[in-house]
């Protein structure tokens, strides 16, 4: 398990005054609807303007390990986004639906935030981005993310009002373009499994990577076996100037915010040589 998203980024924005600071995500099952409202107009009392909110279904198998998988994921994140959004601009609800109740409750005009932060649904699959599209502010990728998937998940999203899309990619820069390749590739080695299936399936070489997984022994021999071509389009890593090609491509594919998670034993230094991006 790992830290809790909302005690991070209360800490975080404690400690800083302008950068903006994303919570992705909070499985929609593990946390009532109106607790998680008080806390998080908290935050975004204190720290106006500088906090944005995924909420998304949590990975099956740790939902599973603690009881929380319900039996139609879909209404609860549908039902969890919808509320929490009302929630958060100070609408009194009342609702009575398959998983969540709310009688008659809103937040007391003191704690309500001046401006409500942005709710975005951290998903992936078809069904799951169809929803985004419908109740959420905008969708959080989950790293990889290529320009071909941002492609097949705005087909998906179809959204129909403003809707921010924020990518995540795994990112390391260096003048030395292999050293940079070599960093990112112990974070590649869940691509292969199932469940990062909707990434990898837009892509030209999915039967190829399909087939490459299935010929290593486990995810470690599997990451060391990835052609360098399939890691550069499988993470944000090389040189400056090619990382910066990268999120060009992203951004140009419709990505709103490109979030660039930082590799190695150590994040801060990891962070310096990232900043050689901007």
């Amino acid at each position: 398990m790992s830290g809790g998203g909302l005690v991070q980024a209360a800490t975080v924005l404690a400690a800083t005054t302008r950068i903006r600071v994303g919570v992705g995500l909070l499985p929609a099952a593990a946390r009532n609807v109106a607790f998680a409202a008080m806390e998080i107009a908290s935050l975004a009392q204190l720290h106006p303007n500088r906090i944005d909110i995924a909420v998304g279904h949590g990975m099956p198998s740790w939902m599973r390990s603690v009881g929380a998988w319900p039996k139609s994921p879909l209404t609860l994140l549908t039902e969890y986004i919808t509320l929490l959004k009302s929630l958060l601009i100070g609408k009194l609800v009342h609702h009575d639906g398959r998983y969540v109740r709310i009688d008659g409750m809103r937040l007391h005009e003191s704690a309500a935030p001046a401006a409500a932060p942005a709710v975005l649904a951290g998903v992936r699959g078809p069904k799951s981005l169809a929803l985004s599209g419908h109740v959420a502010d905008g969708t959080l990728l989950a790293e990889p993310v290529t320009p071909a998937y941002v492609r097949e998940a705005l087909r998906q999203i179809a959204p129909t009002r403003p809707h921010c899309l924020v990518a995540y990619n795994i990112a390391a820069v260096d003048d030395d373009a292999s050293a940079a390749l070599a960093a990112v590739r112990p974070a590649l080695e869940v691509v292969g499994e199932m469940d990062w299936r909707p990434h990898i399936a837009p892509l030209p070489f999915h039967d190829d990577l399909v087939t490459l997984r299935s010929r290593c022994d486990g995810p470690q021999e599997f990451a060391h076996a990835l052609p360098d071509e399939w890691v550069r389009q499988l993470a944000v890593a090389g040189t400056p100037q090619q990382a910066r090609s990268r999120l060009a491509d992203l951004f140009d594919a419709g990505v709103t915010s490109a979030v660039l998670t930082p590799v190695g034993t150590d994040y801060l230094v990891s962070l310096d040589s990232l900043a050689a991006v901007l």
